[in-house]
């Protein structure tokens, strides 16, 4: 057994564990992985079960891109995945995280699923410009309505646990640690004589409403993916699962996959998913700085923009002081940021338990000096000069050392704003899209950061010092928010 996948005996029911941090992307050594623990295992008659589980904060949550410009080595998805569709035994997928794209499909391949009740199942692949290509496309309406599979695809969103049940996707959601609760699961089954069910022996789930359907959907990718060829190979494909047996779907899925794979479309949406990842790192940034710890905001205006940067923060957990010159202003940007969280209750988008924790983590203010205990400092007033300069001088002498300054500006030079501080090297420049709530991240069990739309780099006046308006001290800074 390889150190990437490896096998445990819990009784009579084999747990198959994949280690490949940080998020089990399905590579050549996984395969590899796979193939020989799934062989080894056949040969063992006193095996009932087996759950497929992975280590660490997630399931696998996707492939490994680079493979699709250096070809795919062996052994191939469609070889692994058969051989662990073909145990003679059940399997069992334990799935915590997020099971996405190859996830989604090593998942559909199993027998039975059990997923913790924050495991997100997805099939992404359109926004690299490909389709599922390892049998996402006959395998996934083949366990929940064509529709549903339809739409899990053409958008690419993530199923919630709740709702995966719901579609018939998973088969236990469960609140405790999904290892455990899997091979309980497996001996339940063996136990009432529950034998292998293989999803390509299931037939597809509102086969007789597929015409009507494809032909809606081809009407909505014209509209809404307009010169994209990857939605319509998908619908392709999905249409050769409602019309061929099995194996030739696959073969179709096959087919556009490969020609997918090398169209403009996916090099280029392949080129932008690896330039994106890119940005995010700071030229010249040592790889051991440590971004400072932020755990109180600081926010001067609130506005429209400074109430929803408030919410940017108090949404990834984080308690917020917002300041205003007038008590009038204050009680109108509070009642805003509670119509905005109600708006999102009323939607089903938010639960009312969580409005109230993050209303509460909102604290009004009259006074800069309660900005004094605040790590991040943001200003959010409009663009004059003049006013921000005052603003300012006065943060400098009420922020405690350390704290980031950050102003929040579109076109004003951020080197004049820092000068009227005594720690220039702490102002860094943010802007923030409008609504910038919509710029949130979603809080995660990593604390997710609220992340600036850009990071603005104002360099100073020709005949003045180019250094740029953050230096590497104030990027390390930033680096603690973004």
């Amino acid at each position: 057994m390889s150190d990437i996948v490896s096998y445990s005996m819990s009784g009579d029911i084999a747990v198959v564990n994949i280690n490949s941090p940080p998020v089990n992307a399905v590579d050549q050594s996984v395969r590899a992985g796979l193939k020989q623990v799934f062989t080894e295992l056949r040969g063992k008659n006193e095996i009932r079960a087996i759950v497929l589980a992975c280590a660490g904060r997630t399931f696998v949550a996707g492939a490994d891109i680079k493979e699709f410009d250096t070809g795919i080595a062996a052994p191939g998805y469609h070889e692994v995945l058969r051989l662990i569709e073909d145990s003679p035994v059940p399997v069992i997928a334990a799935v915590h995280g997020t099971a996405l794209g190859a996830g989604t499909e090593i998942a559909l391949c199993c027998h039975y699923r059990v997923a913790h009740e924050e495991a997100r199942f997805g099939l992404p692949e359109l926004s690299l410009g490909i389709i599922p290509g390892a049998g996402g496309t006959q395998r996934l309406p083949r366990l929940v309505a064509l529709e549903v599979a339809l739409d899990m695809m053409l958008s690419g969103k993530p199923l919630p646990a709740a709702k995966a049940l719901e579609a018939g996707l998973v088969d236990s959601v469960v609140t405790e640690a999904v290892r455990p609760a899997a091979v309980a699961f497996a001996r339940e089954l063996v136990a009432r004589g529950g034998v292998p069910r293989r999803t390509r022996e299931q037939a597809v789930r509102g086969a007789e409403q597929a015409a009507e359907l494809f032909a809606a959907k081809r009407v909505q990718v014209a509209r809404t993916m307009r010169n994209r060829q990857s939605p319509l190979a998908l619908l392709d494909a999905v249409q050769a699962a409602v019309e061929k047996p099995f194996d030739e779907g696959l073969q179709v899925e096959s087919a556009l996959s490969a020609q997918l794979e090398q169209a403009t479309e996916s090099r280029a949406l392949r080129h932008l998913f690896h330039a994106e990842r890119e940005v995010r790192k700071i030229p010249g940034l040592a790889a051991d700085v440590k971004p400072r710890p932020v755990t109180r905001v600081g926010i001067v205006g609130a506005g429209t923009m400074g109430g929803g940067i408030a919410m940017c923060f108090a949404n990834a957990g984080i308690a917020v002081t917002i300041l205003d010159t007038s008590q009038a202003n204050l009680d109108r940007g509070l009642a805003t940021i509670g119509k905005n969280y109600e708006r999102s209750v009323t939607r089903g988008s938010l639960k009312p338990e969580q409005r109230d924790q993050r209303l509460g983590l909102i604290t009004p203010t009259l006074d800069y000096e309660a900005l004094g205990s605040a790590d991040v400092i943001i200003e959010a007033v409009f663009e004059n000069m003049a006013l921000k300069k005052q603003i300012f001088v006065t943060l400098d002498a009420v922020a405690k050392p350390g704290a980031i300054l950050g102003t929040n500006t579109s076109t004003l030079d951020i080197d004049e704003i820092a000068d009227v501080t005594g720690r220039a090297a702490d102002v860094i420049g943010l802007h923030f899209f409008s609504p910038p709530m919509s710029c949130a991240c979603s809080k995660s069990s990593n604390a997710a950061r609220p992340r600036p739309t850009s990071w603005s780099r104002r360099w100073r006046s020709p005949g003045r010092s180019r250094r740029p308006a953050w230096s590497p001290r104030s990027a390390m800074a930033s680096s603690a928010i973004a």
